[in-house]
């Protein structure tokens, strides 16, 4: 295992330090966490970065304040989007919720074009949604929501070929008369002086890019141009992985590692069990997605597709807080039977044999941040008797750990987590049960709703990153149990929420039976009031900001920073206004234990 970077210590510094695509921000005082949410410049003019649905990247405010003073007109604002489609799907939904007149919503399309035919820099189509400025925070939630966002690194560049283009034009004035910088499709309005997010954000200077990036690998053997045969090959390698028929092959290259499996045609896939214990599975059974969020968002318009759209979903169990939003502001809604246990079941029993009827059913395995699972083979029985899908996130259970989709229709995870672990890039998979009674339906949907929006260097970085997965999680099991072991009977600690304490009967009903199979690394812990909570915080000597699944151990003030302006209505389901969540890393355990020792300590 490599080296873990030393996590930063300063408010608004990068997780990991020094990387321009970072995924996570360091916060390191729980009042930190509060003067973030509400927006307070102490905090947020410090912020290198953020995570990316909730923070929207200084490399892509820079490349939206450039298009919006070509395209926009005055007082626009505007966001970035990898299509024609999500920049639609953005325009429907901002006029569902932006109740202004019709046509203050605009779409311009063109390409970033390298203006050498020399170059080996290729073109690159933008979509941006132009709008009033005091329509950002609806344009923001939809990026949030659904996850279809445009990547940092494409952002990057795409800047790239705009300096280069720039520069080029200003050594030869006569040519770059002749020159445009974009191949616009549709033109409109003229300069607009805007800011892209509604939180200022630390410059990150270009020419230290290279030289601080943590994962170097990729950067050296391809350069900074779009590699689209290894991005092909390591789409293939990535899909093959994710679907459990490739795990490992740390060491070999992307054309290599395809190579030697390229002999395996997708019949002869199918009938290998593989990592996921299921036959028939195979490569063309996984779909990839910009991020997990994305993943899930498709998984339900796809359901409308192929279903009875004017039926809602079932949110079962308490989710990560965008899962929800999703299903109550597309489509006709959904109930939420957020305690997510047996007597949940009973209730949606009753519901169904009054006759209520449901298009989906969508659950974590096991949920965040609470750890529960839900009994997903009594939902199985219920789903196959009254025609409803099951769609399950296994992103904190990973497959390494748990087989659900033998009990579900569609299955959705965030590779942005300990697949990749690195917390230097985004993505997301949905994978669809081959054996599932709506297989070919949900085939024959994915046809119409499919775009494969990954940008091709964040590819090649979750397939490289994603070699040594197995390993990693089954280092980070250990961890993870051993030290909720030593906090589960401290007496400073009032609960500790873990698949091993937390639901355990239906955890383990769908947990592998081999050794290398465990609870996963995430964990939340609640002490008896706010005040113990935030010294232990505070004295954690760990990286402290959002995301999960990280590489090195992770914390935050969870239910602070996902339900800051809900915290009653959480405490509900059982959510502690206080509660602190982790991530356990790949530290030494002895390291460990001492790390959450020290920070127990300075609890009075």
């Amino acid at each position: 295992m490599p080296a873990l970077p030393e996590p930063p210590t300063r408010v608004g510094a990068a997780i990991p330090a020094h990387t321009p695509h970072a995924i996570s921000v360091m916060f390191p005082t729980w009042q930190d966490n509060i003067l973030y949410e509400e927006g307070n410049p102490i905090v947020t003019s410090k912020m290198e970065c953020g995570y990316p649905r909730f923070f929207i990247h200084p490399f892509i405010q820079k490349l939206c304040a450039r298009l919006i003073a070509k395209f926009g007109k005055e007082n626009d604002s505007g966001m970035l989007f990898p299509s024609h489609k999500v920049a639609e799907q953005c325009r429907s939904f901002m006029k569902r919720y932006y109740k202004e007149p019709t046509g203050t919503v605009r779409i311009a399309e063109f390409e970033i074009v390298p203006n050498s035919s020399s170059s080996e820099l290729q073109r690159v189509p933008i979509h941006i949604v132009l709008f009033p400025q005091d329509a950002f925070p609806i344009a923001k939630q939809f990026w949030q929501h659904a996850g279809d966002i445009i990547s940092s690194r494409m952002a990057e560049y795409c800047l790239r070929i705009l300096d280069e283009n720039s520069q080029k034009s200003a050594n030869n004035a006569e040519k770059s008369d002749k020159t445009d910088l974009y191949k616009p499709k549709q033109t409109m309005g003229s300069r607009n002086r805007s800011h892209y997010s509604s939180k200022p954000a630390k410059k990150i200077e270009q020419k230290d890019e290279e030289a601080v990036e943590q994962t170097t690998y990729l950067e050296e053997r391809y350069g900074r141009n779009l590699p689209v045969k290894f991005a092909n090959d390591a789409r293939v390698a990535l899909r093959r992985r994710i679907a459990g028929v490739l795990i490992g092959e740390e060491e070999v290259n992307v054309s290599d590692l395809v190579n030697k499996i390229s002999s395996i045609d997708l019949e002869e896939q199918r009938q290998v069990k593989g990592e996921r214990g299921i036959k028939g599975l195979s490569e063309d059974d996984v779909y990839l997605y910009p991020c997990g969020m994305s993943a899930i968002y498709h998984a339900h318009q796809i359901s409308m597709i192929l279903g009875d759209q004017s039926l809602q979903s079932v949110c079962f169990g308490f989710p990560y807080t965008d899962t929800l939003k999703i299903l109550q502001k597309w489509g006709p809604g959904c109930i939420f039977l957020g305690l997510g246990e047996e007597e949940s079941i009973d209730e949606l029993e009753e519901l169904l044999k009054s006759g209520q009827r449901f298009l989906s059913l969508f659950c974590e395995l096991p949920s965040n941040p609470l750890l529960k699972s839900p009994n997903i083979k009594r939902l199985r029985r219920l789903a196959d008797e009254y025609g409803f899908f099951i769609v399950v996130d296994e992103t904190i259970g990973n497959f390494c750990n748990v087989g659900v989709l033998e009990w579900a229709d569609l299955v959705v995870s965030s590779l942005t987590k300990i697949f990749s672990g690195d917390s230097n890039v985004m993505g997301g998979s949905m994978i669809l049960n081959p054996n599932g009674k709506y297989y070919d339906g949900f085939k024959a949907a994915l046809k119409v709703d499919y775009e494969d929006l990954l940008w091709s260097e964040d590819v090649l970085f979750l397939e490289r990153n994603s070699r040594n997965f197995k390993e990693r999680s089954r280092i980070i099991n250990k961890n993870a149990e051993e030290l909720c072991d030593y906090l589960i009977t401290h007496e400073k600690v009032a609960k500790v929420y873990y698949p091993k304490y937390t639901s355990r009967e239906n955890y383990d009903s769908v947990k592998h039976d081999t050794k290398d199979a465990g609870y996963g690394g995430l964990f939340s812990i609640v002490l008896k009031d706010e005040k113990c909570a935030a010294s232990f915080y505070d004295n954690l000597h760990c990286a402290k900001g959002p995301s999960l699944g990280t590489n090195f151990t992770l914390c935050s003030p969870y239910t602070i920073l996902a339900h800051f302006t809900e915290l009653d209505w959480a405490a509900q389901f059982g959510v502690c206004p206080y509660l602190v969540r982790v991530s356990v890393g790949l530290e030494d355990r002895e390291k460990l234990l001492s790390m959450f020792k020290h920070a127990l300590d300075a609890v009075n």
